[in-house]
């Protein structure tokens, strides 16, 4: 009986230490697809890179790596979706992951989805208090949410955790020029563009405080650039169409605004300033047809209310335009001079006398 049992012992032995064997060959198979697809991921290759992530998690499901790597592939490739599931699964295997709920947030931000993003960076910068990164992208996302006091303390820890971090300085310059410091904005955009030349943000963000001085030539140079660098930033060609307009370029303006719509039918800021160079042209139609789409995109947008209200005004459509006026007062708008002038002349000349 001793002998058998034994014998059994030695046969279970031999089992576990088979099914071991087995297990960590196939750990050493996953470890091997995941480094193959991180190289393809180095040269760009995502798809070779998301089959060699498929091959690794076929063969550990448990690798935490495997899913992130193959979450940045989808995100790079448009798949948000893809990116999102990836994350939350290496998340779920790895609780402390900070690098995964950074990502994560960075797609919750392409979203739009600005409370999941700050969220996720809370966690990563948790996890990791001094990535500058992370503050980055949580200014970032504090900012596109409304919260530019929030946005602005990212801005100057991250600037505090690494100084030679462009990105950072950019951010706050930018936010500097909404709160209308321009000298202290563009020392901030003069830093991020010593730091790294090949940032387009940086050069759009200087073109903004230059056209506010009144430098336009200065700010279509740094446009010119941010266009260069980012031919597919809908920003950019935006800012470089508001920059012609003010120079007095309508149809240059319309072309960059035009192609900035192309790229980003969303984009307020755009229908905006199109509508505005429409008026300027005296196409009222054209201009209250953009001013109608910025404010289905944009209700709050008190000063598309004004200037439709103007185009109205200037079609003879008094109750209109008075109507517009009023919900431009009602969101803390103001009205240009020069409008309540015309108001007042066309609404003499339509009294009955």
């Amino acid at each position: 009986m001793r002998t058998n049992r034994y014998a059994v012992i030695a046969i279970l032995c031999a089992l576990l230490c088979a099914a071991a064997h087995a297990q960590s060959s196939r750990a050493a198979s996953a470890q091997s697809y995941v480094e193959r697809g991180y190289t393809w991921l180095e040269k760009g290759e995502l798809e070779r890179a998301i089959a060699d992530y498929d091959l690794a998690i076929a063969f550990d499901p448990q690798s935490a790596l495997a899913w992130h790597n193959r979450g940045v592939c989808r995100e790079r490739k448009g798949d948000t979706a893809g990116a999102l599931n990836d994350f939350s699964q290496a998340i779920q295997l790895n609780p402390r992951y900070a690098e995964a709920y950074f990502n994560r947030g960075i797609v919750h931000l392409e979203l739009s989805d600005f409370k999941a993003a700050i969220n996720d960076f809370n966690r990563a910068i948790e996890l990791k208090p001094r990535d500058a990164n992370a503050h980055v992208q949580r200014g970032t996302a504090r900012y596109r949410a409304g919260d530019l006091h929030g946005a602005l303390a990212d801005a100057n820890e991250a600037i505090r955790l690494d100084r030679r971090n462009a990105a950072a300085w950019s951010n706050r310059c930018g936010l500097r020029y909404q709160k209308g410091e321009y000298p202290a904005a563009l020392a901030d955009c003069n830093q991020a563009l010593k730091l790294d030349p090949a940032n387009a943000n940086a050069w759009g963000n200087r073109g903004n405080v230059r056209q506010e001085v009144d430098e336009i030539e200065g700010a279509l140079a740094d446009f010119d650039r941010a266009v260069t660098l980012a031919p597919l930033n809908p920003v950019a060609w935006n800012n470089r169409g508001r920059a012609w307009f003010s120079k007095g370029e309508p149809e240059r303006a319309l072309a960059d605004l035009n192609r900035a719509l192309e790229l980003d039918p969303k984009l307020v800021d755009a229908w905006f300033w199109r509508g505005n160079v429409w008026s300027a042209k005296q196409d009222f139609p054209r201009a209250i047809a953009d001013y109608d789409q910025a404010l289905k995109l944009d209700p709050r947008l008190a000063d598309a209310y004004a200037n439709r209200g103007v185009a109205r005004l200037l079609q003879g459509r008094l109750a209109e335009a008075e109507a517009d006026f009023a919900r431009c007062r009602e969101l803390g708008g103001t009205l240009k001079p020069e409008a309540g002038q015309l108001w007042r002349e066309v609404k003499q000349k339509h009294t009955p006398k």
